[in-house]
């Protein structure tokens, strides 16, 4: 069962990032990534209700205002996440995003020392990070003409710009944030109790940014240019509630892992097929190096995760023989 668990998150997130594109790429509605926000809300928010409600999971006032400040850094950087699919192909995006994985491990690398990183981690950290780097270098130093070119065959043409890469790096600095945050604060909270206390912040997100889109602005929810955001709100949805049972089961948590960690490898692939998005060489192998990393650490953390759920099960059957 890991494994359909595991390959329906890795679908629905990159399926997350490709209906979320197409959603929020139109450069004539400046409103895309709020309205965005307002889809995630909705479906989020009827996902909490079914967890209160039916799955009898327990929350309060307490455990959200805990929660509060992990909840806004990930509501954040989604926020900026959908802002920067307006100006940057989906392709260069996705793999910038995820590289947030590599700042926990380097933040955590500053604050407790190399000791508890192995060889694996620290090379799969150097990769992220050289390739992230590298994505920005050759998207600033790209030539004009040569950029014009290899965007003829997609359905949109991007001009040079710092928001471009200024916004998914946001996101990767707030979701790293976020999870280093996210961490801590587990330490204290139920995990399905703090998951409920994020849907329904993000709930209220979608609120404050329908009164805003709707109300103060006047603008108009169109169901047919709506339709593809809150196909990605449920995406990113489901793939959250399969990604929760996929590394519950420990047994497989070493195969599991690294397969989601890699779900910006089929963003890739939806952004060449259903996009036409088309990068250079140069792009290619930046991309490749992040990924590379990604899935290393995912194979990495899985084992480690593997070995300390052997250790202890050795250790509780010793005390049962003594």
């Amino acid at each position: 069962m890991w494994f359909w668990l595991a390959l329906i998150a890795l679908l629905c997130w990159s399926g997350s990032d490709l209906f979320s594109k197409i959603g929020c790429r139109g450069r004539e509605d400046k409103l895309s990534f709020l309205k965005m926000v307002i889809a995630v809300g909705t479906v989020m928010g009827l996902h909490a209700a079914c967890e209160i409600f039916v799955g009898k999971v327990p929350i309060s006032w307490n455990v959200i205002r805990t929660y509060l400040p992990v909840s806004l850094l990930y509501i954040g950087s989604m926020t900026l996440g959908y802002l920067g699919l307006r100006y940057i192909e989906l392709s260069i995006s996705s793999p910038i995003c995820n590289a947030s994985g590599a700042l926990v491990a380097i933040t955590a690398l500053i604050i407790d020392g190399p000791q508890d990183m192995g060889a694996p981690t620290l090379i799969a950290v150097a990769l992220v990070c050289i390739g992230a780097i590298g994505l920005g270098v050759v998207e600033s130093r790209e030539d004009d003409e040569l950029r014009l070119e290899r965007q003829k065959e997609g359905n949109f043409i991007y001009a040079k710009s710092f928001l471009a890469l200024a916004l998914p790096i946001a996101y990767c600095l707030l979701d790293a944030a976020g999870t280093f945050a996210d961490n801590r604060v587990l330490e204290v909270l139920d995990e399905d109790s703090a998951n409920v206390a994020y849907e329904l912040t993000f709930l209220a997100a979608g609120l404050l940014s329908f009164i805003y889109v709707v109300i103060i602005r006047k603008d108009r929810l169109i169901p047919k240019q709506e339709f593809p955001k809150y196909t990605g709100a449920i995406f990113e949805t489901a793939g959250q509630f399969a990604y929760i049972y996929a590394i519950a089961d420990t047994e497989h948590l070493a195969l599991a892992a690294p397969m989601i960690s890699s779900y910006c490898v089929a963003s890739v692939l939806w952004s060449r097929i259903f996009l036409k998005e088309k990068l250079s060489k140069a792009h290619y192998l930046m991309i490749f190096l992040v990924i590379a990393g990604i899935v290393i650490m995912g194979i990495t953390e899985g084992m480690e995760e593997a070995a300390d759920a052997v250790s202890e099960a050795a250790r509780f059957f010793g005390r049962l023989s003594a």
